[in-house]
């Protein structure tokens, strides 16, 4: 929630700066904890690097309304979120490489862990050097009506708290709120135990374990590019979202009832598709919240989405991790199996109100102002208050 306010009342480029300054200062500190007597100091950079996480993670709706037309505003979110997903990807190929498991030489276990510290330090610092050159606010005219119609409204006018309110009203985003949490938390679930996983079936394949981590962020970066440029030609949200929820759905089935067969090439190609359907997900979950709560704040929407992610992951990741342990991979699957076949029911509840695409479109071609859904002025439930630009 604080990430969200700054970046409603700061604007993006501070906000982009902040995240990218904690990234750098945490990898910088995991640098200076290379020592087995400094392990808190590691526990204390990774909550910095976790802590600015927090404020990348809900820029590329916010980006893409900003900067884009309507004609490309899903495709920028897609290609803004692939950046998270391709930071991932990096994450599973290069530390099974970079620190492969000696424990019969500590020595040079240390090494390569500080190898992977400082290129992760170098990176992080001159990510935020670019970031302070060529990071701008705004782009000097509006890209879409919807934006000019929202910079026209006075910061006064604008209340972060009401904001927040107006949201929680929203039937719609309730449901998607929980939605976008359950699959993006299965998701977060699944890569973090997909090592444990392989490994239990396919002793000693640390390292194909990582590339198969690799094979489904990767096979998600791709969703995710063509379910942004679908929705840019179709603005079909809704449908788009359901259809995409039943395929992880049927992705996940498939990955837990071949994971024992005892052939990895068929353990890439399912990882593959599951990473495809789950991970080009969050661009759908992002863009179909900004239409359906137009004209309250793309931060604070993607901020809403990205914190029930983090908590249906924790929760996930615990119970899953539990239930690997103590019977087997396909009892944790089947957990995440079930949470994801409520989401499908909760996905179809959805009202699809796309507002900024009807603005977008002349549909509403008003003029259009943020007030609270319980607003005296306007009768009906909505956050929707309408002028007559005439």
């Amino acid at each position: 929630l604080p990430a969200t306010w700054l970046l409603d009342a700061r604007g993006l480029r501070l906000t982009a700066l902040l995240g990218a300054g904690l990234n750098g200062l945490g990898a910088w500190l995991k640098c200076a904890s290379l020592a087995p007597d400094r392990y808190p100091l590691t526990l204390a950079a990774q909550a910095i690097c976790a802590v600015a996480q927090v404020f990348i993670l809900g820029l590329p709706s916010r980006i893409a309304s900003v900067w884009f037309g309507p004609t490309e505003v899903s495709t920028a979110c897609a290609v803004a979120v692939l950046g998270n997903q391709l930071g991932t990807a990096i994450g599973f190929l290069l530390p099974p490489v970079l620190v492969p498991n000696t424990p019969n030489d500590i020595n040079l276990m240390a090494h390569n862990i500080s190898i992977m510290f400082y290129g992760t330090a170098i990176v992080s610092t001159l990510l935020f050097f670019l970031t302070g050159v060529v990071f701008e606010e705004k782009p000097k005219y509006p890209p879409s009506h919807s934006q000019a119609v929202l910079q026209t409204m006075p910061p006064e006018d604008y209340s972060y708290k009401q904001s927040i309110i107006n949201l929680f009203k929203n039937i719609p985003f309730v449901l998607l709120l929980i939605s976008y949490g359950i699959m993006t938390g299965a998701f977060y679930s699944v890569s973090t135990l997909l090592n444990q996983m392989i490994v239990t079936h396919y002793e000693g394949e640390e390292v194909n374990a990582g590339r198969i981590g690799l094979t489904l962020v990767v096979a998600g970066m791709v969703g995710s590019i063509i379910c942004g440029l679908w929705l840019d030609y179709t603005k079909t949200y809704k449908q788009t979202t359901l259809i995409v929820y039943i395929l992880s759905f049927i992705g996940l089935l498939v990955f837990t009832f071949t994971l024992d067969l005892g052939y990895l090439i068929v353990v890439f190609v399912t990882g593959g598709v599951l990473g495809f359907f789950m991970t080009g997900y969050l661009p759908l979950g992002f863009e179909f919240a900004v239409e359906i709560t137009y004209p309250e704040s793309e931060g604070t929407s993607s901020g809403l989405l990205n914190a029930s992610a983090q908590i249906f992951g924790i929760v996930f990741t615990l119970v899953q991790g539990k239930l690997t342990t103590d019977y087997s991979p396909r009892a944790g699957n089947l957990f995440l199996g079930a949470w994801i076949f409520v989401g499908i029911i909760l996905t179809a509840l959805i009202k699809s109100d796309l507002r900024r695409h009807n603005v977008n479109s002349g549909i509403m071609n008003l003029d259009v102002k943020a007030v609270p859904v319980d607003s005296p002025v306007e009768p009906e439930s909505t956050t929707l208050k309408i002028q007559s630009a005439l």
